[in-house]
């Protein structure tokens, strides 16, 4: 069995000095940490398997009707047009990211990506399941293929695929609905070629990632790791450890030694296969294995927990780190900022749309008659029932004729439609351009549209 390669600050531990892949095997840890980190990536894959079947509003809670270019979330529902809210959303993510990162280091990684979710929480289970603990591992990679190794991977891959085919499965629910999906899966998939070509990618995808790639996406590509030195400071909580406390390493009967006893434990648990005695690293996810290694450890030993232990560079140098500083401050502030946009902008949302567009071609048609404008009446409605519309338009000068427009106008839920109106205002009433207000009435719930469009024509003086 090949020996625990030595980590250093020089190379990462997953290449080998000729570039291929090392794979690493961290051993099972238990304790405190590992069992809410545990239960809290089970919620998070409910939540991500469940929101497709959860309906809210009639729709699923979370659904992005990209075929009818119509988003649901939670009960709300925009349209293409409406996606600018989406800034507001994905700028607060952002700075939510920016601010938990300042205070805790990269507590999402270790604790809340999908990609380490996926992988420690349902991957590396399949894999112990199968293949055992870390030293059987380890030694299985270095035995050469027999019968029985062969069906050991044969059995791990298979199991990797299906879960990859699951993930693959729900992420494309959020796009076609479940029950959409269910029907594709049962006709022929040269039928839903998109479909089934998104669902392919993705699976081959989730199964190079998590059967080969692993840690590697999280140490080389992920470009959240490479931001993380200009997000933090001496007063962000990582996972750390005590070098007052723990140095020089030793044995436990040595008095003249630290806390540590050198037992090595820290990094045979490590995903990434870090050291973190070498201090904060690019590498480390936050995941808090360690913690939990060490201060297993420190209790068979009879000393104190917390050798290694989430605290800020001034914590483990004996200060005491701030909460409250400049940037915490700012990024608060930004927060606040996007929140409030984004609150005002879903309150001016409207469950309808009523729009009136000008009718491609020439710009007005003048004849004997007197002027007239074409318009395209564009009417849209999010719910989830049938809607009637009561249109009118105001700012008409006497005399004209509006052809076209209905007294109500029903649609049914979720339904969008366009109608063409003739706007014909007679030479006599005719003077000079003007604007058009549209008003309609939504039931239910009372809801008032307006817009406002330009009737356009010749000067006054041509037409006399």
């Amino acid at each position: 069995m090949p020996p625990i390669k030595q980590p250093n600050l020089d190379t990462l531990t997953s290449v080998n000095a000729d570039g291929s892949h090392h794979i690493l095997h961290p051993s099972d840890v238990r304790g405190p940490y590992t069992f809410w980190r545990r239960l809290f990536g089970l919620a998070l894959i409910s939540v991500y398997v469940l929101l497709p079947w959860i309906p809210v509003g009639g729709f699923p809670a979370v659904f992005l009707n990209l075929a009818e270019r119509r988003f649901h979330f939670f009960g709300l529902t925009f349209l293409s047009e409406d996606l600018w809210i989406g800034f507001f959303l994905l700028t607060g993510l952002g700075f939510s990211l920016f601010y938990v990162t300042a205070l805790f280091g990269r507590l999402w990684c270790g604790w809340a990506c999908p990609y380490t979710v996926f992988l420690e929480h349902i991957y590396r289970r399949i894999e112990r399941f199968i293949d055992g603990d870390a030293t059987n591992r380890r030694r299985l990679d270095a035995a050469p293929w027999t019968a029985g190794k062969i069906a050991r991977r044969v059995l791990k891959q298979g199991l990797y695929l299906l879960a990859s085919l699951l993930i693959a499965h729900v992420f494309v629910s959020y796009f076609v609905s479940l029950p959409r999906l269910y029907g594709y899966m049962r006709e022929s998939p040269l039928n839903h070629l998109k479909v089934f070509g998104t669902m392919l990618f993705l699976t081959a995808s989730l199964h190079f990632c998590f059967a080969w790639f692993r840690e590697q996406f999280c140490i080389i590509l992920c470009p959240y790791g490479r931001i993380q030195s200009a997000l933090t400071d001496d007063d962000t909580v990582n996972v750390g450890y005590d070098t007052v406390r723990g140095e020089p390493r030793g044995k436990r009967s040595d008095t003249s030694a630290g806390d540590c006893v050198d037992c090595y434990r820290c990094v045979q648990v490590c995903p990434t296969g870090i050291d973190i005695r070498d201090g904060i690293q690019l590498e480390c996810i936050g995941c808090a294995a360690c913690i939990d290694a060490c201060d297993t450890v420190m209790t068979k030993l009879d000393l104190p927990k917390g050798l290694i232990r989430y605290d800020s560079p001034k914590g483990l140098a004996g200060g005491k780190h701030r909460y409250l500083r400049s940037r915490t401050v700012l990024y608060t502030c930004f927060m606040a900022v996007g929140a409030l946009v984004l609150g005002i902008s879903l309150l001016s949302l409207s469950p309808a749309k009523a729009e009136l567009i000008r009718m491609t071609g020439n710009a007005y048609y003048l004849d004997e008659s007197g002027v007239r404008n074409q318009y395209r009446l564009h009417l849209v409605t999010k719910r989830n029932e049938p809607t009637e519309f009561r249109i009118t338009l105001e700012g008409l000068p006497e005399g004209a004729a509006v052809t076209g427009l209905d007294e109500v106008i029903v649609l049914q839920a979720g339904e969008e439609t366009v109608k063409t109106l003739l706007v014909q205002v007679p030479k006599a009433a005719y003077r000079g351009e003007f604007s058009i207000r549209l008003n309609g009435l939504v039931t239910p719930g009372n809801t008032k549209l307006t817009d406002t469009i330009e009737f356009l024509g010749p000067s006054a003086y041509a037409l006399e």
